[in-house]
């Protein structure tokens, strides 16, 4: 631990340059400007920035392309307390509680505790890549195609329960999802699936036009729908000390943020969009921790400051595997071994000592990062909260017109924007008839991937559904998921025979 903590000290002398600076106060720029425009995200955004880096040292390109990916996991959440848009595909569980805040003049607190959430997360997690990085590492590596099919599984039937009141809805939902997911090429054997004849749904159908359909075009509808004089009705702006979280806030928030810092960086580890399910994950442990599970959906501060803390942890943890097996588990750290590799880096058991500089001088620079995203977001929550100061008459076509910009420079396609829209009428459908939209969008993201992993599980097998409850980890997800399943079960019916036995206890 010692050596850990000298080596941590040298990478602050590295990061601590002011050419480090610079490009560490540049990436988290760039990276919170990409994670509020909805459709780039920080897989395009360090994409699309990578030929910047050609002619900086290694240290100093990975130090801003880091800078950008935990920028934008941030900057994210913005859109989706202001505006109901999630910026990223990581911030679409912070639209439930966070706009929910806003529309009833809390979005400064809600903002500001994003930041406080995501540094001390970010903190905890930084800590958690020095100390504990080779042994997680090695424990991240023992998932294989089953026990990771078994999580997967697990992760559905838990998201079911996540948001709205009605399992059997939210399972439709699930199910909805799962089915769109299959649209495109089969990812075994490249068999065109569901495409109609379009070479537009080849590539599948695009995540962010049914995230941003759903949330935000949807919103769109849904107050175009309400009465004119709503329509003009304008938010009045609090004071300044209500901008901020009071005692009470944060008092509600830390518990939240701790164990959203601690399943976030869990969850880092596992192979998959880890943000995001980190987030889902996170929520659904707040509303079980909770007093009154009953606040969520309605504007609970806790359903903001545990999935965006476990938002930013998650990201930190990500780096383990990516630098110490050289293995990225995550789209964005997968952009990130492609530039290390242009940059001559290769990332893997021998990199820590081959490399030290450059691994501890991201390592520290990713702790001075987030303070950087603390300094530069507190004082911008007041100019965010001024948004919802525009009548609805003139926000909402901007929020149209934001939308479909951000939605065609993800693939320059008319069709994307064309899919949006129509994912926004169903949107609108779907909060008229009290459907959730959250279950469908992570359906979609881990629909494929848990694919994958059946398949390719079975064809480890040769066939043996066995190997399923043969592997124990694999066994463990599973039983958890029966166990979760019939949990409500037992507790309907015990709480049946509860009131039966009041019920006769009264009548002698």
């Amino acid at each position: 631990m010692f050596e850990s903590l000298q080596h941590l000290a040298n990478g602050f002398g590295i990061a601590g340059t002011v050419q480090n600076l610079f490009y560490c106060l540049i990436g988290c720029i760039v990276g919170t400007v990409i994670g509020v425009l909805p459709g780039i995200g920080p897989i395009a955004g360090i994409a699309l920035l990578i030929p910047a880096t050609f002619g900086l040292n290694p240290t100093s390109a990975i130090i801003m392309l880091a800078g950008i990916y935990y920028g934008a996991m941030y900057g994210g959440s913005t859109t989706s307390i202001l505006l109901n848009v999630p910026g990223e595909t990581a911030s679409v569980i912070t639209c439930i509680d966070g706009y929910r805040m806003a529309q009833k003049g809390r979005a400064g607190p809600a903002l500001a505790i994003v930041a406080i959430g995501s540094f001390i997360a970010g903190t905890i997690g930084i800590f958690g890549l020095v100390f504990l990085a080779p042994p997680l590492a090695e424990a991240a590596l023992a998932f294989g195609p089953p026990e990771y099919f078994s999580l997967m599984v697990f992760g559905f039937i838990v998201l079911s329960n996540v948001t709205g009141k009605s399992l059997l809805k939210s399972l439709m939902m699930a199910i909805i999802g799962l089915i769109i997911g299959t649209v495109g090429i089969d990812p075994v054997t490249g068999d065109a699936r569901f495409a109609f004849g379009s070479t537009y749904l080849l590539g599948g159908v695009e995540f962010v036009a049914v995230a941003i359909g759903l949330f935000g075009i949807g919103e769109v509808l849904v107050n175009v729908n309400q009465p004119s004089e709503l329509l003009d009705q304008r938010v009045l702006m609090p004071r300044l000390r209500e901008l901020y979280p009071s005692l009470i806030d944060l008092k509600k928030s830390i518990g939240a943020i701790l164990r959203g810092a601690v399943s976030g960086f869990g969850i880092g580890l596992v192979p998959g969009p880890a943000p995001v399910i980190a987030t889902y994950a996170s929520y659904m442990i707040e509303r079980k921790v909770s007093k009154h599970p009953e606040e969520f959906g309605k504007g609970a501060i806790e359903g903001v400051a545990g999935p965006e803390s476990a938002n930013n942890s998650a990201c930190q943890s990500a780096f383990i595997p990516l630098f110490v097996l050289g293995i990225p588990f995550a789209p964005p750290t997968a952009i990130l071994l492609g530039a290390l590799l242009i940059h001559g880096v290769s990332p893997g058991p021998l990199m820590i000592s081959q490399h030290a500089g450059l691994f501890w001088g991201v390592v520290a620079s990713m702790y001075i990062g987030n303070f950087m995203l603390l300094i530069l977001n507190l004082p911008l929550v007041p100019l965010f909260a001024n948004i919802l100061r525009i009548p609805k008459r003139i926000l909402l076509p901007l929020v149209i017109l934001f939308c479909m910009t951000g939605m065609y420079t993800v693939n320059n396609s008319v069709f994307d924007i064309w899919m949006m829209l129509l994912f926004g009428i169903m949107g609108f459908l779907m909060r008229k008839w009290a459907y959730e939209g959250a279950p469908l969008l992570l359906a979609l993201v881990l629909g494929p991937k848990l694919e994958v992993a059946f398949r390719q599980s079975l064809m480890i097998s040769h066939g043996d559904f066995g190997v399923f409850i043969g592997r124990p980890v694999s066994m463990v997800f599973l039983l958890a998921t029966v166990i979760f399943l019939i949990f409500p079960a037992i507790r309907f019916m015990f709480k049946k025979s509860k009131k039966g036995g009041d019920a006769t206890v009264r009548s002698l």
